[in-house]
């Protein structure tokens, strides 16, 4: 069965999540830097049966673009270039990064560990994931 994977772009760090095959559980996979991020999902491609990208697209609270909306356009541009037999989607990513800290500070996780940008990232896009597989149930 075919998996779901999830990016939380960012200008350094790219947070990274993927489902188990039944599409039910998102789990955070890894964080890659910005620049690397090609050639990882050339791999994870390869490695799992990817049906569907789903990139946490930024927005403000009015639903204007951000800084970083452009950007993030071109990336899933050039994946959906790339990879023409995978859905390329994108879903609103408004107040990832917030829960993320939120989850991370309520789990317990240490204080230097709490500051890892990387973890952030790598929960934001497990957060991006749960958020577009409970879009597909409805």
């Amino acid at each position: 069965m075919s998996k779901i994977l999830a990016i939380d772009y960012g200008s350094k760090r790219v947070g990274v999540a993927i489902t188990d095959s039944l599409k039910i559980i998102a789990t955070g996979l890894s964080t890659v830097s910005t620049i690397n991020i090609y050639s990882f999902l050339e791999e994870i491609i390869k490695k799992e049966k990817i049906s569907h990208i789903v990139i946490g697209l930024p927005k403000n609270l009015d639903n204007s673009n951000t800084d970083s909306t452009y950007e993030i356009s071109v990336f899933i541009n050039k994946l959906k270039q790339l990879y023409a037999n995978i859905v390329v989607d994108s879903i609103d990513e408004r107040f990832t990064s917030l829960m993320a800290k939120k989850t991370i500070l309520s789990s317990g996780v240490n204080k230097k560990r709490r500051r890892d940008k990387a973890l952030v990232d790598q929960v934001s896009a497990t957060i991006i994931l749960q958020s577009y597989l409970q879009k597909l149930s409805h």
